[in-house]
């Protein structure tokens, strides 16, 4: 199933069929058992028309968040372990993220508000005070208040590798600014947990032309999912639940920065496309 939140309520689509929930969007998704709840309430939901449901979806779209705070991991697969490394090499901090991906301990970090967090369509930034930027795609979790994996999103957890780069204690300047996190289409959530063969993929375009695109199965992260959300839930409470970026595996290489009016595609079997144009605030 998939939640899409629009400007008109919330829409459920299940296997092509949209249905239409009244209810807050925190109240609806925060709760044990996500899918078995929502698969009791279809037989009471009104349907709506599939081709106004698209077009609440086309042009009405909000991000899938209502006041839940945005976290991050850091450094959970090897391919951005060695960015990384590379883009903090002249600091002398290169050895920081060996030591961070080996270790027992996760890296975690905050990432945004939701008044920081863009959805589908809508404008990515980029930093005036930076001289090299990336998108990072990253599966995103949807955590309940009581630690329970309860959906998926994509996440695009925007990066400032110029500002990392120089220090790692800047790194909430280079993670955290305005539009600095998009989350979307949807929130997808699945009878069972999502299926490790699951690929993900990145298509970053400049004036038409396609300068990267590559994909990875989500089954390359070091560490498991569950252990993630425990990991952020052992000294913190979130009354609405949480997101959770779980890291990226994709990297562009490292002569490549993001310009104004690049678009940036991330898509996950299963959830869908993240389509995001990227400017500055």
């Amino acid at each position: 199933m998939k939640l899409y939140k629009t400007t008109r309520g919330v829409l459920l689509d299940k296997a092509g069929g949209y249905y239409r929930i009244d209810q807050d969007w925190d109240q609806l998704i925060n709760r044990d058992q996500l899918y078995k709840y929502l698969q009791e309430q279809l037989k009471s939901m009104p349907i709506v028309e599939e081709q106004e449901a698209e077009s609440w979806i086309a042009s009405e779209l909000l991000p899938p968040i209502g006041n839940q705070e945005v976290w991050a991991a850091g450094v959970t697969y090897f391919r951005s372990m060695e960015a990384r490394m590379e883009e903090a090499k002249d600091s002398g901090g290169a050895d920081l993220y060996d030591k961070v991906y080996h270790a027992d301990r996760p890296e975690l970090f905050f990432k945004a508000l939701p008044h920081r967090v863009v959805g589908h369509g809508q404008t990515v930034s980029i930093r005036k005070d930076s001289a090299w930027d990336v998108p990072e795609p990253e599966l995103t979790l949807f955590i309940n208040s009581w630690g329970s994996i309860q959906g998926y999103t994509i996440g695009n957890d925007m990066s400032s590798r110029s500002i990392e780069g120089e220090n790692a204690l800047y790194l909430p300047q280079a993670k955290i600014y305005d539009r600095s996190a998009a989350l979307g289409p949807c929130l997808y959530v699945p009878e069972l947990l999502i299926d490790p063969e699951t690929i993900i993929a990145m298509q970053i375009s400049r004036a038409g032309k396609v300068l990267f695109n590559e994909s990875v199965p989500i089954n390359r992260i070091k560490r498991p999912l569950e252990e993630l959300a425990a990991y952020l839930y052992r000294e913190c409470q979130f009354i609405y639940g949480s997101y959770l970026m779980t890291g990226t595996c994709l990297v562009p290489p490292a002569n490549f920065t993001l310009t104004p009016g690049d678009e940036v595609d991330i898509t996950i079997d299963s959830i869908g496309t993240l389509h995001n144009t990227v400017g500055y605030n």
